[in-house]
């Protein structure tokens, strides 16, 4: 249900603006400073957004419009192949995929953005690069990069083997198509990784790049030819270290190749960068073996479609078990090209929220993006002394991985990742799809096995009684293969499933906010607890929520919390806040929430001429998605009389996700990546576009046609005709200077 203003208020525990008084961290994370309400800054207390918000295709609650104020003016609607920003602002792309960064090139698919300064509008912007768009990617490949690869040869390969794909691993060196897949790998591995570019602040309000001695790539493919190897802490160093084991080891010992599908991340106090590797599961095999050994290369067989290239750890026998983790860098060092550390687990990671308090342990928070992932918080051993200080860094070496037990009534405890932890695994008949995933109870085989009845958890848990008996090893042996395996491991201890945390992000006074995309359920990894993850109606919910988790007693330690939700996706008539899918999360200095969403691009702009589909059923909320137009960035305030509404700031290109917000010191550059820009529909030809219907409702429920102009494809953002799509940065601020809300 949508949160209305006066519960808002004190949900927040805080009466109209009383929060924008509060100590608030600024967004760079590297110091605490309080705000004096004054000027510009006072907005929020004198009543209004500083912005008009963006008419969007769906009418919603904050337009002020009667009914049929909304039917005139929402009855026709024209999507933009661009950034589209409210009136008086505008934006500059900082650098695109393609461009020269240090000894190689900006990457593919911008996500997690952080801007590290160094002095007033000068620092070190770290972009992360998630995965390859095979449609717009290999459209254009050697229009914008400049060289040739035998896609076409590759292409007719892959027919002939079938659906399963080539284990290139496999093939003789001699033999040319291995020669010719592996130049496609390791070029899509090259547009992956991690970023580091320095930018300043001219007087014109201008950013430009610097091209410091610490501008480089962290790859896909770091170390595998040039020595800049990855190094990691923690556990599963143990395991990585084996010379012999039940499955693969690559015989490279703690020296990690690469770092690939970089989705969103986090800043530090101290001024360095985490990058989580998310969808690893589609590059490498995921499964592992009870001493958290790897499966073979042969089990992620390389592969090709419009939507996605798969396998590419394959062609060149990349192990499993070293992907799937947080890394951190240190944008200012140049010799600096990524530690992963193990402690804080080993799963389809989103971002990191960052907790640290002197006097305290040090807390990281994090989310696994899958249907049914679960929200997780690494505790140190160890105390911070001073938040800023870089040797906090190696707090991270030593502690505890937990996983988070939501119960219905908003209350939570936090249960170990460790040996002697009891194996209590959920029902499946308390999750939405009916079905959990658990580790093979045939340990000698590994993997996994998709348990579907209750029966035979019952079963699982006479014949594991702690997470000791599912795995293998001396105790530190032991601990890393738990870490490694973390996702069914914490199945198999009763963390609860949810519904795709994608971020975690910490507000100035401790609380912890949590993106939870989609409820539904997927065949093969699971789906949310039902009892916990429920829309208006009670059912499976496609468009996703915004919680608060408060820890009791505001200890980062703590091991029991609260939560509630704070912002429910969905169209307005539904008790919804006009949002489909929230994904990025990010805190401005007054403490409002920017949030960008994640619709599926192939949703983007669907047809919905109907509400009912050709077999007389209502249509999905999947596929009812398409009304929501383009994914959007949204502005929530805090504080102040608009607390608790939701206002669209804007939207990205055709077929995109605007992803990785991060704000500059002063508060008046909002950095966004616009991540896959014709991902769908490839290379926007002479302009094309077409007319669609959409059956709408106004915020009451009355539903009502639209006609809505579609572009095909995306040019953005050189937006010239037949130009290529591209993946880049922007940097958004107000025309006439001033902060940005």
């Amino acid at each position: 249900m949508a949160i209305k203003r006066r519960h808002f208020l004190a949900f927040l525990g805080a009466g109209a603006g009383s929060l924008a008084l509060q100590p608030l961290m600024h967004q760079g994370r590297d110091q605490m400073t309080s705000l004096s309400l004054n000027g510009e800054v006072a907005f929020a207390q004198t009543g209004g957004v500083s912005f008009k918000p963006v008419r969007g295709p769906m009418p919603l609650p904050t337009d002020g419009l009667d009914r049929l104020k909304q039917l005139s003016d929402y009855s026709q609607y024209t999507v933009v192949d661009d950034v589209v920003l409210p009136e008086g602002y505008t934006y500059q792309v900082i650098a695109a995929w393609g461009d020269p960064v240090g000894d190689s090139r900006f990457g593919y698919n911008n996500d997690y953005l952080s801007f590290v300064e160094t002095g007033p509008n000068e620092g070190y912007l770290t972009v992360n690069f998630e995965y390859i768009s095979a449609l717009p990617w290999t459209q254009t490949f050697q229009q914008v990069i400049g060289k040739a690869l035998p896609f076409e040869a590759v292409t007719a390969a892959l027919a002939a083997a079938g659906e399963d794909g080539l284990d290139v691993s496999a093939l003789p060196d001699s033999d040319p198509l291995k020669a010719q897949i592996q130049a496609i790998c390791k070029e899509a591995l090259i547009d992956l990784g991690i970023g580091v570019i320095s930018l300043r602040k001219e007087a014109n309000g201008q950013w430009v790049r610097t091209n410091s001695a610490a501008d480089r790539r962290i790859t896909g493919i770091s170390g595998l030819e040039d020595g800049r190897y990855l190094k990691a802490t923690g556990p599963a160093v143990a395991v990585f270290r084996k010379t012999q084991g039940i499955g693969y080891i690559d015989n490279l010992g703690e020296q990690i190749i690469g770092t690939f599908n970089n989705c969103a991340g986090g800043t530090t106090p101290w001024g360095t960068v985490f990058s989580a590797e998310e969808n690893f599961q589609n590059f490498v095999p995921e499964p592992v073996n009870a001493d958290g050994t790897s499966m073979p290369p042969a089990k992620k067989m390389f592969s090709s479609n419009a939507e996605e290239i798969v396998g590419l750890g394959n062609a060149f026998g990349l192990a499993g078990n070293k992907y799937g983790w947080m890394v951190e860098v240190d944008p200012a060092n140049p010799s600096d090209y990524g530690t992963k550390h193990t402690w804080l687990g080993r799963y389809r990671h989103e971002a990191v929220g960052v907790r640290a308090v002197a006097g305290k342990k040090l807390a990281f928070y994090s989310g696994c993006d899958r249907r049914g992932g679960h929200v997780y918080k690494f505790v140190s051993s160890g105390t911070v002394s001073n938040p800023t200080d870089k040797a906090n860094s190696r707090l991270l070496a030593d502690g505890m991985l937990y996983a988070a037990k939501f119960n219905p009534d908003g209350t939570g405890r936090w249960i170990p990742l460790q040996a002697d932890t009891p194996v209590n695994p959920d029902l499946p008949s308390v999750h939405i799809g009916k079905m959990i995933p658990l580790p093979n109870p045939d340990r000698a085989a590994g993997g996994v096995v998709k348990v579907e009845d209750d029966a035979t958890v019952t079963a699982f848990t006479q014949q594991f009684k702690t997470l000791g008996d599912l795995y293998q090893g001396t105790p530190e042996e032991m601990q890393g293969a738990i870490l490694i395996d973390a996702h069914y491991a914490a199945n198999a201890a009763g963390a609860t499933c949810t519904a795709r945390p994608e971020d975690t992000d910490v507000n100035a006074n401790g609380s912890l906010f949590i993106a939870f995309t989609s409820a539904s359920a997927s065949s093969s990894d699971g789906s949310p607890d039902a009892r916990v993850f429920k829309g208006p109606d009670g059912e499976a919910y496609e468009y996703g929520w915004i919680m608060r988790l408060d820890e009791d007693g505001n200890d980062p330690a703590a091991m029991t919390f609260k939560w509630e939700m704070f912002a429910t996706g969905g169209e307005p008539m539904e008790g919804g806040l006009g949002f489909a899918n929230p994904d990025n999360l990010e805190f401005d200095a007054k403490g409002n929430l920017w949030m960008v969403t994640d619709m599926s691009s192939d949703k983007h702009n669907k047809a919905i001429p109907s509400r009912i589909d050709a077999e007389g059923k209502p249509v999905s909320q999947s596929d009812l998605r398409g009304l929501f137009g383009n994914n959007s960035v949204w502005y929530l305030p805090t504080s102040g009389p608009n607390a608790g509404e939701a206002y669209l700031f804007g939207f990205g290109p055709m077929d995109s996700e605007m992803t990785g917000p991060f704000f500059s010191r002063d508060q008046k550059t909002l950095f966004l990546a616009a991540q896959h820009p014709g991902e769908v529909g490839g290379v926007r030809k002479d302009m094309a576009s077409e007319t669609r219907q959409y059956a709408m409702k106004t915020v009451d429920g009355q539903e009502f046609i639209q006609t809505r102009e579609v572009p095909i494809g995306s040019n953005w953002p050189g937006k010239g005709a037949n130009q290529p799509p591209k993946p880049a940065v922007v940097a958004i601020y107000r025309m006439d200077g001033g902060l940005l809300a």
